[in-house]
């Protein structure tokens, strides 16, 4: 069938037509009235109870059914229809003598009728006008599942491209940072999938995978000699470095984006500590925003087990234990209990996006 808004006269002659009436004089004679009006596909039968597995199995465009049958009437027979055809309406032209019967019918889902005893013109007439709607409400639909596909397919593209721009702005701001490489695209993995189990809606899952790269954005416009430097930072150069979270949030800020709004969110926030000795703003506890304190675990996370200028990288074991117990200048009261003790609950699946890349 053509798939487009143009329904030719051949797709409707090429219609698929069932004809069920318990009388086979009546089924033959709208078998020759069809056929001979040029339709090409045409089966019967006159057991109703066939109806709904014959439909089932070859999906008819148009179903000639008598009302006024023996074991199972018309009525019983669209109940059925209607379980199958449940995105759809059911393609029914009812058969029918008593006028009473025609209401009815079309409260049941029947799309119209024909009076017996037939007059050739009237079955036509209704016969090639339900063919038509049926196939146009086909080809509809058909249309709109190729167009949803397509902005399923372009959106999926779309969001690659922004994480590729994402991890690329990343990265200049850590390109002289060797071991720091796939830290960005690991902690996309650790921030969707910690969400996701403390239970997060969809959107914020979706929002902090495309987000959380960009924590360290900021750290574009720090001096390499403090950024990269071997050894702990002097008071002044630490002062400098801290400067990276406002920046970031700066860099990031009014766009109407919802990835880089929430981008901004986590820069400025993501150093902030839950007993409120973080930074910049020294902020406790709810006052942190909740996307910051998912990404704010998993990036000491992995940078414990990152090998970083100032430190060796450390294996799942000891990070873990850090994190659980503290040492010294990493601290358990830094993290939201929530999120520790999700973190602490499913640390294999951390340990597996660090070592894998991904969730998979």
């Amino acid at each position: 069938m053509n798939h487009t808004s143009v329904i030719t006269a051949a797709d409707i002659l090429c219609g698929k037509v069932l004809i069920v009436d318990d009388q086979e004089t009546n089924v033959l004679l709208l078998e020759q009235m069809l056929r001979a009006a040029g339709y090409l596909s045409i089966n019967s039968t006159t057991d109703p109870r066939k109806v709904c597995a014959l439909h089932l199995r070859d999906r008819y465009d148009l179903i000639l059914l008598d009302l006024q049958m023996p074991g199972m009437d018309g009525f019983q027979v669209m109940e059925g229809l209607q379980k199958i055809e449940t995105e759809s309406y059911l393609p029914v032209l009812v058969l029918t003598a008593q006028p009473g019967h025609k209401l009815r019918a079309l409260q049941a889902g029947a799309k119209d009728f024909i009076s017996k005893p037939f007059d050739l013109a009237e079955v036509l007439s209704r016969v090639h006008n339900m063919l038509e709607v049926r196939l146009l409400h086909q080809a509809l639909r058909t249309y709109n599942h190729v167009l949803e596909q397509r902005v399923r397919n372009r959106t999926a593209e779309l969001q690659e491209s922004y994480l590729e721009t994402i991890f690329a702005m990343t990265r200049a701001a850590e390109h002289k940072d060797e071991d720091t490489g796939a830290h960005v695209q690991r902690i996309s993995y650790y921030s969707r999938e910690l969400a996701t189990i403390l239970g997060m809606n969809s959107e914020f899952v979706e929002h902090i995978f495309f987000a959380s790269p960009m924590h360290d954005i900021g750290k574009i416009g720090i001096p390499d000699h403090i950024l990269l430097k071997r050894g702990s930072l002097s008071p002044d150069e630490w002062e400098i470095m801290k400067e990276h979270a406002p920046m970031g949030a700066h860099i990031l800020g009014n766009s109407k984006s919802r990835f880089l709004a929430m981008g901004a969110e986590i820069a400025l926030n993501h150093h902030e500590r839950w007993d409120g000795s973080g930074y910049p703003a020294g902020k406790r506890g709810d006052a942190i925003p909740i996307a910051a304190r998912v990404m704010n675990i998993c990036d000491i996370y992995d940078a414990l087990r990152s090998k970083r200028p100032y430190k060796p990288a450390f294996d799942h074991a000891k990070s873990m234990q850090i994190i659980a117990c503290g040492d010294g200048r990493i601290r358990p009261e830094h993290f939201d209990p929530k999120v520790l003790a999700a973190f602490i609950q499913n640390e294999n699946l951390f340990c597996q996006i660090f070592e894998t890349g991904s969730a998979c």
